[in-house]
């Protein structure tokens, strides 16, 4: 590759983010992009670091520097959104998060006079939406998903108040919704919460592309939240605020995409079709799902429909049609997000359940196990040699792989070509 001539430091680090499930395909553009992120002493440095949490202690000892040293260069990353800092059980973290989501779209989730935004909102729009490479391994190289959707709970509530009316015969199947299925729960529930400016209608703005949906309703949680916070990159609000803006975004007709996983959901974004990345994909590539959808599809009930077509316009991923005059939802296409049945005049489109339901990974690490095992990648997961790795984080993976269905049991035991976990896994 010709263009990695003389970016070597580049380069390690190219492979440092892609031992990670979530990594970034190596391209011209990439290189560019990390070279407008990181000094190349910084990209050298940070290539070293372990895929996993670490301690200041850590990274000196890898860094071969003193603790002083360390610390200064692990703050100055932290303070421009590299690397999260954290503080578990009071003793201080840091985690180079992966690219998406995580540093790349950092870098845009406020205004910046340190780079050059608008070259950098250019190259990550060549990267993310001109090149392909990145977004099919982002969304499609694995079965288990990065984010999820979160169903309209303005949808929900007017299925149920039009349910109400209807006989008990009527439906066979009444609405549920549980709370890690809802942005609400995941607000009140959440120790910290940021505010931030959306990174992908941010870029977008910088290659004239971008739409009139609010700009910052970015939403992060928990101990990312918290970093962010503190460096400068989100605003903190209180569950009272972050309702209001889960409102404003009900009212915008976006959709809300978040992290996939039932426990310590970190991100929500508030995403629009014409600029999201995982929407945009969805209407490229059709039924090749970018990310988990709900447990629920819309129907419409063409007895009340007036044919209004305000529910295909807010579509945010083309999934209803007009065919021979009625209006039709295209269930393959369709991410049951719900925005149709709250924008519909009639309540003539409810919120039922799939046939199927979906399986949402318990936690980052159980989801990043499924992944890691699904691109044979599982051997990174736990033999980070740069580590060293700790009984916390190997009973936190070992864990998660016991709880796999057999299938990813197998395969997670002929990754790793382990007599230890072989027997281990026979025993469960």
């Amino acid at each position: 590759m010709s263009h990695i001539v003389g970016k070597s430091a580049y380069k390690s680090l190219e492979e440092r983010l892609n031992r990670f499930p979530q990594g970034a395909p190596p391209s011209k553009v990439l290189y560019d992009i990390l070279a407008i992120l990181f000094s190349e002493k910084e990209a050298e440095l940070v290539a070293q670091l372990p895929i996993k949490p670490f301690t200041l202690k850590k990274a000196a000892s890898i860094w071969k520097i003193s603790e002083k040293d360390a610390k200064n260069i692990l703050d100055t990353l932290a303070s421009r959104a590299i690397l999260l800092d954290t503080v578990h059980k009071g003793v201080q973290t840091y985690i180079l998060p992966p690219p998406m989501a995580g540093f790349i779209e950092f870098s845009m989730m406020r205004t910046r006079g340190d780079i050059d935004q608008k070259l950098l909102g250019e190259l990550l729009y060549q990267y993310m939406n001109v090149e392909e490479d990145f977004i099919k391994d982002l969304f499609y190289s694995s079965e288990t998903k990065l984010g999820r959707v979160f169903v309209n709970e303005d949808a929900l509530e007017k299925t149920r108040e039009t349910q109400n009316t209807m006989s008990s015969n009527t439906l066979d199947n009444l609405v549920q919704v549980l709370d890690y299925e809802k942005a609400s729960h995941i607000i009140e529930t959440s120790d910290h919460m940021g505010i931030s400016m959306c990174y992908c209608r941010h870029k977008m703005q910088h290659v004239g592309k971008a739409c009139d949906a609010p700009m910052d309703i970015c939403m992060t949680f928990g101990n990312v939240a918290n970093s962010l916070i503190n460096n400068g990159y989100a605003r903190r609000v209180d569950k009272i605020e972050g309702m209001d803006l889960l409102q404003q975004a009900y009212d915008s007709n976006l959709v809300q995409c978040g992290e996939n996983v039932r426990e310590g959901v970190t991100f929500i974004c508030n995403c629009c079709g014409c600029c999201c990345e995982a929407l945009v994909a969805a209407k490229k590539f059709g039924m090749m799902h970018p990310v988990e959808t709900t447990n629920f599809l819309p129907k419409i009930n063409h007895e009340t429909c007036i044919n209004c077509g305000k529910c295909l316009k807010v579509c945010p991923v083309n999934a209803i049609k007009k065919i021979e005059g009625e209006y039709v939802v295209q269930e393959e296409l369709c991410l049951g997000c719900g925005v149709c049945g709250r924008a519909c005049p009639k309540s003539s489109i409810l919120l039922m359940p799939r046939e199927t339901r979906v399986i949402t990974p318990i936690n980052s690490v159980h989801r990043s196990v499924l992944m890691a095992i699904e691109k044979g990648m599982l051997q990174e997961l736990i033999f980070d040699n740069k580590a060293l790795f700790s009984h916390r984080a190997m009973a936190a993976i070992l864990g998660a792989i016991l709880k796999l269905s057999p299938v990813h049991k197998i395969m997670a035991s002929k990754q790793m070509k382990s007599v230890y976990l072989e027997k281990l896994l026979k025993n469960y």
